[in-house]
Formats: C-alpha cells, sequence, structure tokens
C-alpha cells in the first residue's frame, strides 16, 4: 500500500516479530444491529465501511465471534474476501450472547475450540492471524483456555495469540505458558486504569489496543482541555483523542469503530494530525 494512505501516518509495529500492522486500525464491533445483536440496518453500507477502511490503508481489522454473534465476521468475509495482502484480521472468542447488550464469560476449552474454528469458517480463512482470549472466565483456570489456543496454535489454525481485558497479573501468567504478542483493555484519555498494563507492553514490546479509544470523560467538556486543541487545529475532540493515543505509546494500536463511511474517514485521518508538547500535557502526558 502507498505510504501516503493515511492510515500509514500513524506508523507500524510488528506483532510476534513477524507480523507487521499499521498502528491506526479498524473495529468492527458496531457493523451489527443495535446492541452489538444480530444484523445491521444496512449491510452494503456495512461493506463499502470495510472497503474504505482498506482503500485509506488500514491493515488490520479486529472483530470477534460475539459480534452478532458471528455477524461482525460474516460481513468482513462477504466485504472482502479474497483478502488483500497483508490484511491482518484479528478475532476473539470467550465470550458468549444471550440478548442485545448481554455478555457472558466462557473460557472452557472446548467452547474456545468451537469457537475458534467457527471463525475460520466464517472469515474464510485457513489460519487466524491473531486471535484474542476475549475475557479470563474466573471459573475456568486461565491454564486450561490457553492451553487450548496453544493446542490450536500447534495445528496450525491461529498465528499468534492475544489477550484482552486482562490484569498485570493475569497477563504475567498467561506469558509463563505461551508467548502473548498483544493485549486488548479499555483505555482512552477519560480512562486509563489500565496504564500499568500499557507499560508492560511498551517495555516488552507487545502490541496494546485500546478498545473504547475515543472516550474522553470530564476533558470533553466544553472549554476544557480537549474542546481547546480540538479547536486550535479545528478538528473534532475525537481526532485528538485518537492522536494523542498514538503519541502516548509506540505500541499502541487504536482501533476506533463506526458504521459511517465519513466517520471512518475522520479517524483514520486522526493518524496524521501532529500535538506539541504542551498540547499531550495539557491532556495529561503522564
Amino acid at each position: 500500500m502507498p505510504s501516503e494512505l493515511p492510515a500509514a501516518a500513524a506508523g507500524s509495529m510488528t506483532l510476534g516479530g513477524d507480523l507487521v500492522v499499521r498502528r491506526m486500525g479498524f473495529g468492527a464491533m458496531r457493523l451489527t444491529g443495535q446492541g452489538i445483536w444480530g444484523d445491521p440496518p444496512d449491510r452494503a453500507n456495512a461493506h463499502r465501511v470495510l472497503r474504505r477502511a482498506v482503500e485509506l490503508g488500514v491493515n488490520l481489522i479486529d472483530t470477534a465471534d460475539s459480534y452478532g454473534p458471528e455477524v461482525s465476521e460474516k460481513i468482513i468475509a462477504e466485504a472482502l474476501h479474497p483478502y488483500p495482502a497483508g490484511l491482518v484480521i484479528a478475532t476473539k472468542g470467550g465470550l458468549t450472547r444471550s440478548g442485545p447488550g448481554q455478555w457472558h464469560r466462557n473460557g472452557r476449552p472446548e467452547h474456545l475450540r468451537k469457537a475458534c474454528e467457527g471463525s475460520l469458517r466464517r472469515l474464510q480463512r485457513e489460519r487466524i492471524d491473531l486471535y484474542q482470549l476475549h475475557a479470563v472466565d474466573p471459573a475456568v483456570p486461565m491454564e486450561d483456555s490457553l492451553g487450548e489456543l496453544i493446542r490450536l496454535r500447534a495445528e496450525g489454525k491461529i498465528r499468534h495469540i492475544g489477550l484482552s481485558n486482562v490484569s498485570v497479573e493475569q497477563l504475567k501468567r498467561a506469558r509463563a505458558l505461551v508467548e502473548i504478542v498483544s493485549v486488548q483493555n479499555r483505555y482512552n484519555l477519560g480512562d486509563r486504569a489500565s496504564e500499568d498494563v500499557l507499560e508492560v507492553c511498551e517495555r516488552d514490546g507487545l502490541g496494546f489496543l485500546p478498545w473504547y479509544p475515543v472516550g474522553a470523560g470530564d476533558l470533553a467538556r466544553p472549554g476544557g482541555a480537549l474542546d481547546r486543541v480540538a479547536k486550535a487545529h479545528a478538528v473534532t475532540p475525537a481526532q485528538v483523542a485518537l492522536a494523542w493515543l498514538l503519541l502516548h505509546s509506540p505500541v499502541m494500536l487504536p482501533i476506533p469503530g463506526t458504521s459511517s463511511v465519513a466517520h471512518l474517514e475522520e479517524n483514520v485521518a486522526a493518524a496524521t494530525l501532529t500535538l506539541d508538547d504542551a498540547e499531550m500535557i495539557a491532556l495529561g502526558r503522564g
């Protein structure tokens, strides 16, 4: 892909020594119905969003079997298969659904195998480049959950393993069992509870995928720091929030999601926005 594409401005990082991804990705959770449940109101529009993301230079798309459930993965294959060279589709297993907005943890080995193999079929892939445990199930030993992912990797169905929604201690335990190449936790300007996990990822070169990346809390209030910086650059607060993430850490891999082509273009354009030191301090560098 040409270097002048907007997503390329975010730079790249390598996961697991061989998986090169641009640091401005796309999260496909919202390409479903309300409550992340069922089909989207306009399936053709969802296809357009995905194709436009690739046109803008995005080469990391994040999804999960539970988005829909199963809907997001199917839409990705409908829109993009056969996939362009270098496109990484990361997916997740370990959550089940009982209705709109309802999420339940299931880390049982038999469930994770079924989830992974289902994702392979829906995505029309022989191997998933990045497969993430969506959440640690307190009713199942982590060693059992990860043990199944290790077996799936040995069978060639998974290339790299990542984690989601984990603490520093859980990350440490997991890394004692298998190489972990990425972590996906909630993180944004207004919620930095996972700063300690981010620090481990930065120290050891693991990718950090912040979910809900444009949340800003009190910083987003009229006249607040985010509002002032956005007005100074004639951009949206969401664009500043994404630019801050990219500048905050070299291992940050934002995956903002949307069901709108215009909003997608706005998000990806944030990769070209540069904030100076005073602005980073105002927004809260530490």
